[in-house]
């Protein structure tokens, strides 16, 4: 009982710190998430198989979606 008193603050500094990486590695997942969506759209594009418009479109919502997520969490 002694022990788990002593080391109580270590506990919970390490839940800390665990919860910090995890909250980092999906926001870095997620942009790199969305980046991949829009290397994909490019290509779809320079392939013939969507329109300009529809490029458009969908290049316009995945930077809003990266434009939020960046002042959601800005580095």
């Amino acid at each position: 009982m002694i022990w788990q008193l002593l080391t109580a603050p270590l506990s919970g500094l390490l839940w800390i710190a665990e919860q910090v990486e995890e909250r980092a590695t999906d926001q870095l997942d997620q942009q790199q998430n969305l980046s991949k969506r829009l290397t994909k759209l490019q290509v779809q594009l320079d392939l013939g198989d969507i329109s300009e418009s529809e490029y458009e479109l969908q290049e316009a919502e995945i930077l809003a979606l990266m434009e939020a997520e960046e002042e959601a969490n800005p580095s």
